[in-house]
């Protein structure tokens, strides 16, 4: 199992330059083929095997918290792409990554509205809005989502 290491701005470069093992931090390293187009080394003190790690995009944790929010509360993993704009798959991996589990309720269903605070004041004025079901709201930047369940009706 290969493992990932998130390393701060300035570390890529020293590896790059020195090729340091990321595992123990030793010089003395050698070529050992190529793998993914990518030069493979290994490390001559630990025999460890690696890369030079990809410096590539992070997603904030923001944005993972309130998509495994947003999945435990019932949406599925393409509405929450749509609303966070972050990758289905992505979504997926993190519920994976971190084992959540949503409750099995068929009684019930999510229904969510995106809006601006303004929207959201007059939303909730309206009583005829916050009867007969739970609501929740988050924020999501600069705008508020709505949560709401509602009854299948029989």
């Amino acid at each position: 199992m290969q493992k990932y290491y998130i390393l701060p701005k300035e570390i890529p470069n020293i590896i790059m330059e020195k090729r340091l093992c990321p595992k123990c931090n030793a010089e003395k390293t050698v070529k050992s083929g190529i793998v993914g187009e990518r030069q493979r080394y290994k490390c001559k003190k630990c025999g460890y095997y690696f890369t030079v790690n990809k410096i590539g995009k992070q997603v904030d944790a923001y944005y993972v918290v309130k998509a495994l929010q947003l999945y435990i509360e019932g949406l599925s993993y393409r509405e929450i792409e749509r609303i966070l704009g972050v990758s289905h798959v992505s979504v997926m991996n993190w519920v994976k990554k971190y084992h959540i589990k949503v409750p099995n309720n068929y009684e019930y269903h999510p229904t969510y509205k995106v809006l601006k605070h303004e929207e959201l004041m007059e939303f909730m004025q309206d009583e005829s809005n916050t009867k007969g079901a739970g609501i929740l709201i988050t924020e999501l930047g600069d705008k508020y989502m709505i949560i709401k369940w509602e009854r299948f009706k029989k």
